[in-house]
Formats: C-alpha cells, sequence, structure tokens
C-alpha cells in the first residue's frame, strides 16, 4: 500500500508526520497522523498505540492539543492517529450538516444501510486496512494499544474487546459506552445500520462486557464535569458491570472537576500510556 507524507514536524526529537494514502476499504483518499519516537527513526521497532478521536475531530486533533509528542518520545512509543471518517465530495454527509453525523462521525463501525455502507466501513478500516499499513511501513514490533476519546473512545473499547488478539491493552477518555441506548449512538446506528438492535449490539461496549468477561486490561477515565456525562456516555453502567468481574484489569475513574476537553486529556495521557505498557 502507498502513502505519502504531507507533511512534517520535528518535535521531541522526534518526527510528527501526517500521510495520505487511498482507502479501498473507505473507497476515499484518507491521511492519518504518526508520531515517530527518535529510537524509531534510529531503526528501532517501537509499541505502538492507535488513537481515535471523537465527533467533529480529524486526524489532527490529538496531535496538536494533547502533548502527546513529549509522552511518547519518553516511553519510546509509536503513535498513530487516523481520521474520524471517510471524507470527499462523493463521500455522503448528514443532510442537515448535523455535527454528531456523516463526516467526522463515523463512529468506527461498518454501516449496511444505503447510501452510507460504500464509504462508512471505518471498522474494517481500522482492523484491515490501518493496521497492516503501519506494519508495513514503520519500525513497530507486534505490541499495539488501542485508546480515544468520546466517539473515539467508543472505538477504542469495541475494536479492542472484538479483537483481543491485536491488542494488549485498551484504554479510553469519555467513551461513550452504550451507544444503542443513548442519542448520540441511536442516530448514528439507526442510519448505519438500520432497524435491526441486534446488529447494534455489536457495536456497543456494555453489550460486548455484559456476559464475557473481557481478557485485557481496560482503563476508562471520565470527567465529573464532562457536560456529556450524564445523557451520553453511560460510564456508570459500564464501571458496574466491570467491577462485576471484580478483577484488577479494569479499571474505571470518575476524575473530579474535569470536562470532556483536551485539557482533560493532556491532564491523564501520561497515565495511560504508563497503564499501556504496564500491560507488557
Amino acid at each position: 500500500m502507498n502513502i505519502e507524507i504531507k507533511s512534517e514536524n520535528k518535535s521531541f526529537d522526534g518526527l510528527n508526520r501526517q500521510y495520505t494514502h487511498r482507502s479501498n476499504t473507505l473507497d476515499c483518499d484518507m491521511q492519518f497522523g504518526v508520531f515517530l519516537p527518535e529510537k524509531a527513526l534510529q531503526g528501532n521497532k517501537l509499541p505502538v498505540l492507535f488513537w481515535l478521536s471523537g465527533l467533529t475531530c480529524t486526524d489532527e486533533n490529538f496531535m496538536q492539543k494533547s502533548g502527546i509528542q513529549k509522552i511518547a518520545s519518553k516511553y519510546n512509543v509509536i503513535v498513530v492517529a487516523p481520521d474520524t471518517s471517510p471524507r470527499g465530495e462523493s463521500v455522503p454527509d448528514d443532510v442537515d450538516k448535523s455535527y454528531d453525523f456523516g463526516l467526522g462521525a463515523g463512529f468506527y463501525i461498518n454501516a449496511t444501510q444505503e447510501p452510507w455502507k460504500k464509504n462508512y466501513q471505518m471498522y474494517s478500516y481500522i482492523l484491515e486496512e490501518l493496521i497492516p499499513l503501519v506494519d508495513e511501513h514503520f519500525p513497530v514490533d507486534d505490541t499495539r494499544f488501542i485508546s480515544g476519546h468520546s466517539m473515539g473512545g467508543h472505538g477504542a473499547l469495541t475494536i479492542g474487546l472484538k479483537n483481543s488478539e491485536l491488542f494488549k491493552s485498551i484504554s479510553a477518555f469519555s467513551p461513550i459506552c452504550n451507544p444503542s441506548q443513548v442519542p448520540w449512538g441511536i442516530k448514528a446506528f439507526s442510519n448505519y445500520l438500520g432497524d435491526d438492535k441486534n446488529q447494534w449490539k455489536k457495536y456497543d461496549a456494555l453489550e460486548l462486557v455484559k456476559n464475557n468477561k473481557p481478557n485485557l486490561p481496560i482503563l476508562v477515565d471520565q470527567g465529573s464535569d464532562d457536560v456529556f456525562y450524564a445523557e451520553q456516555l453511560s460510564t456508570v453502567s459500564f464501571q458496574k458491570q466491570l467491577n462485576a468481574y471484580d478483577s484488577d484489569q479494569f479499571s474505571v475513574r470518575i476524575q473530579e472537576g474535569y470536562d470532556h476537553s483536551y485539557y482533560f486529556i493532556a491532564t491523564f495521557l501520561e497515565e495511560h500510556i504508563k497503564f499501556h505498557l504496564k500491560s507488557l
């Protein structure tokens, strides 16, 4: 698979790059961000963190706002941040141009309904295209972690839980834990997946852990002052379900006074990287 460098910036002795490529899975051009620590530039194979961003975001938000470069350089982790949806003039969007559906809101699922199914195959894109592409072009070892924020937290949880053989651990900030029961998820799933709610459950983190104990470590951080906490995220229900397994591998932390922003993410991001490395 061919990729092209769109931009490059030195940061903390490493390189922050943005790449473009043609995605056969999504039938459009895509871009993704990569941070390569100095050791990676020297040819050393390193662990890789896949970061999935939230509604309205592109591949750039996390790379520009989180401060990940300093942390990734310190702990020698390669970071990959894909875009949040397919894009382009031929890619359908919400007719009302709403922020919570369509462009910038792919929800990391495989759409089955028209007109979305041709392009909105983000679940397969991450697993079947992006991961092999990263393995081919970058000095990564077989140690993968997955993390994300909000809609991307939902993506990290569901992709990680359903593909535990590919990842060592999962973490998330403010994830949509039970999308089949909240407004953001109901809107997206109704359009992308249709009316069959059994299909919805396949992309719902709470449903995935109800009857199956996860077999890899999970860390979730949720801000108590998040404006979406009560209506959209279902954090407490997810926390109760994980607590029922009585395992120190699972931790859902409510962080007092923090909101839904990148100020929150930047505060605890180093702890998440240390959590992932501890899983080794």
